[in-house]
């Protein structure tokens, strides 16, 4: 796959979320297989997606670095995916993968999810007005 075939799976992704009230994405293209994205998704309650991606989609996509960052209306941190390489000591079949709920020091095992999970996530908590 070429990244830029990936770049646009993440943008119909992103304009097919319901709950998505805007979004602000920059591509990176590092080479004809890899690429580094990041991006900020608004969402109807205020609440804003914060992430990152750095890819090598030459076999199959391997997100070798990202960052799902959630945060409500009030910027107070709902939830954190990523695969720095801390926290060790938590399950060693995910490492490096893990969630922070809530805060950042509550942290939990696990897998290595995508944006599309993730925003699958995100709708499930995403207050809309009545």
């Amino acid at each position: 796959m070429r990244i830029e075939a990936y770049f646009q799976q993440l943008r119909d992704l992103v304009d097919a979320c319901p709950v998505v009230q805007s979004s602000s994405i920059t591509y990176d293209k590092r080479g004809i297989p890899e690429g580094f994205m990041r991006g900020e998704i608004s969402f109807g309650d205020a609440s804003v997606l914060h992430w990152r991606e750095f890819v090598d989609v030459e076999t199959a996509v391997e997100r070798l670095l990202y960052v799902y960052h959630y945060m409500d209306a009030r910027q107070q941190l709902q939830f954190r995916y990523d695969n720095t390489g801390h926290h060790k000591q938590l399950n060693p079949f995910t490492y490096p993968h893990h969630k922070h709920e809530g805060s950042a020091q509550r942290v939990v095992p696990s897998s290595a999810p995508d944006l599309a999970v993730v925003l699958g996530e995100v709708e499930t908590l995403v207050q809309l007005p009545q």
